[in-house]
């Protein structure tokens, strides 16, 4: 259901926008590259803040990817409308990463009558550079103010060349270069907690909540970058947790022979089917530790919030742009469309007094859903249109139809090889490509949480797989699809693979 432009004058207004409720303070922490089956004991402080809050358990991002789902996050649109469907980093397609000039987002809707800040990792590239315009609107903390600050303080930075390695990557989808990008490596930061970025991220959080213009309702960023690699971890968290104290998934370092062989095109298998089962219990510890580090440094923020009286009246958010495979299916990364990788974790803590309570959904829902929740609950519409839908109703128990949830994703540093998904029900639709091959993945999620199983290889189900396939292509066509699909895509498909699997 799409939110309409409403013209100024019909209803009371905020700064230029519809007003039909009361505006309150609103806190967003979103991580970097969180697996959402990795909450639970090394995360206290989110567990806490759980138990206060709506939890959406099968959450997806609108595309595996940092900037494209940032850039979905905060406009509400898929990226085939933003236009940021890919990180920037070739030229060639550098102008795919970046969102179009006048789509409206939460900054520049909310900063006008909110104390709007934003701390920490800032992928959210627009044409409008909204985060470039000195004194105006939203204040803006980034890694840049990281970087001049390490740079003061004579320390080094978490990371370096050692942590990467070169993986072909598929540019403007005509040729092949080589790029440098992140493994699993890990290794102690030396320079301690208090120099990691993650920790100047808490610090000026908490200065933004305690500096905060007290005559409006704060609406506050805080994008951590953990558990995003490099591994470069500083002790306590570095030696925290070993192999043996926690379950590794039964997918992890296992390909299966009903996955799309497609992946090895792409750093995710490229560089994820080096390692063995063992390895990534190694690598899975130093992850965990990061985990766990993240969760104390949302813990500092929700105590301060908590002593600056603002917690009870506040919407608070906690998510992540996407997940992270960590060896789920050999693979690396996200970049794909496994659970492991496009579902996150969706925590909504409710204004004190809201009667949604505390609950758990597990009906299938998007990030793009997001930015109308938050204007819905402040009272504001968007000027512009938007793919998501507000999650109000589905609080209420008043929305139990909802569309299936669609995920794209256009390829890492430039277009390349593209994959497009459907997530109806507890079924699970893949469509994989790279240059003229298509590979399809059905999943059924309820028997198969783990993605072991593809039912696209059997030939009884064509039916089934037609279907959702008519759903994802009414879905790409709506929101304007670069990618176009052959009207024979199943047969062909069936014809080239059912049954062949164990050739």
């Amino acid at each position: 259901m799409k939110q309409l432009l409403i013209l100024a004058g019909i209803f009371g207004m905020i700064d230029g926008y519809p007003q039909t409720g009361k505006p309150g303070h609103v806190i967003i922490i979103m991580a970097d590259q969180l697996r959402a089956d990795v909450l639970g004991t090394q995360t206290p402080h989110i567990n806490a803040l759980r138990q206060e809050a709506v939890e959406f358990t099968r959450a997806y991002c609108a595309a595996p990817l940092c900037a494209p789902s940032r850039a979905s996050f905060f406009t509400g649109l898929y990226p085939n409308r933003t236009g940021s469907m890919i990180n920037p980093w070739a030229k060639e397609d550098e102008v795919y990463g970046t969102v179009r000039a006048g789509i409206p987002s939460l900054y520049t809707i909310m900063e006008k009558s909110w104390d709007s800040r934003h701390v920490g990792k800032q992928h959210f590239f627009s044409a409008d550079k909204i985060d470039r315009r000195g004194g105006q609107g939203t204040k803006w903390i980034t890694q840049e103010d990281y970087s001049r600050w390490m740079s003061s303080e004579k320390k080094n930075k978490p990371g370096g060349k050692r942590f990467k390695a070169d993986a072909p990557e598929l540019v403007s989808g005509n040729f092949t270069r080589l790029r440098s990008y992140s493994t699993p490596k890990t290794e102690l930061y030396k320079e301690g907690i208090g120099y990691f970025l993650d920790r100047y991220i808490t610090n000026e959080s908490i200065r933004a909540i305690k500096e905060r213009d007290k005559s409006r309702p704060l609406l506050l960023n805080t994008m951590y970058l953990a558990p995003h690699p490099p591994f470069h971890i500083p002790d306590p968290y570095f030696s925290m947790y070993k192999p043996g104290d926690f379950h590794l998934p039964e997918n992890v370092g296992r390909w299966y022979p009903g996955q799309s062989p497609l992946q090895m095109y792409s750093l995710t298998g490229f560089i994820g089917s080096r390692y063995t089962r063992g390895q990534w219990d190694d690598i899975w510890a130093k992850y965990l530790g990061l985990v766990k580090l993240l969760d104390d440094e949302v813990g500092s923020v929700i105590r301060t919030l908590k002593e600056e009286g603002l917690y009870d009246d506040a919407l608070i958010i906690f998510t992540s742009d996407h997940g992270e495979m960590l060896g789920s299916h050999s693979l690396w990364q996200k970049m794909c469309m496994y659970e492991e990788s496009a579902r996150v974790p969706l925590i909504m803590k409710l204004p004190k007094g809201h009667p949604a309570g505390r609950k758990k959904i597990d009906t299938p829902v998007s990030l793009v859903d997001v930015l109308p929740t938050v204007l819905d609950l402040n009272g504001l519409v968007s000027p512009g249109q938007t793919d998501g839908r507000s999650l109000l109703p589905l609080l209420a128990g008043n929305d139990k139809k909802r569309d299936a949830v669609f995920i794209q994703y256009d390829g890492n540093g430039s277009l390349g090889n593209a994959q497009r998904g459907l997530v109806d029900g507890y079924l699970k639709l893949i469509v994989d490509t790279f240059r003229k091959e298509v590979f399809l993945e059905l999943y059924d999620l309820k028997e198969d949480p783990e993605e072991t199983r593809n039912l696209a290889l059997n030939a009884a189900n064509e039916p089934l797989l037609n279907r959702l396939m008519t759903k994802l292509k009414t879905r790409m066509g709506q929101t304007g699809d670069r990618v176009r699909l052959k009207e024979n895509v199943v047969k062909n498909f069936l014809e080239n693979y059912a049954g062949k699997e164990g050739e």
